[in-house]
């Protein structure tokens, strides 16, 4: 039997989400990882919080993800939406190519289980990069242009 030591912490939060600084405060504690770690809180109807996971731990400089991982705790939670969130240990805040279009992915996967993704922080020490505030996110017209194995193929 394999073990595997993740975190999980259930939040007893009635503070709703508001702004990504009100999302920053829950989740800085994160970025102080030696290793990119990618984070998904899960959020009720009115955006209050339900849950904080790690749902994968890379290396130093890059972490994989698949959307059914990071859904996963979302669909548990009954979650209406879910925040995004990963640290970069370089404390550089710019997304990376690879960090653009995993957050298409995951804001097309979320699209098709009604899960709305509001949000994908880069957390640093002391700042972190929003790509909601930023416009990064995409557009519904670009979600409906991703095709189905676009969306599930590995990377």
């Amino acid at each position: 039997m394999l073990y595997e030591i993740v975190s999980e912490r259930k939040v007893r939060c009635t503070t709703r989400i508001k702004t990504p600084d009100d999302m920053y405060d829950l989740v800085k504690r994160y970025a102080q990882a030696k290793k990119e770690q990618f984070i998904v809180v899960t959020l009720n109807v009115v955006h209050e919080p339900l849950s904080v996971r790690i749902v994968s731990t890379g290396n130093v400089n890059r972490v994989i993800v698949h959307p059914r991982e990071v859904f996963y705790p979302a669909i548990q939670d009954l979650a209406a939406a879910v925040i995004l969130c990963h640290n970069h240990p370089s404390g550089s805040l710019e997304p990376s190519r690879e960090d653009r279009e995993i957050t298409k992915r995951l804001v097309s996967a979320g699209a098709v289980l009604g899960i709305h993704v509001l949000d994908h922080l880069i957390i640093g020490k002391s700042d972190y990069f929003s790509f909601q505030k930023n416009g990064f996110l995409p557009e519904d017209d670009e979600i409906r242009d991703m095709s189905l194995k676009e969306l599930m193929e590995e990377t």
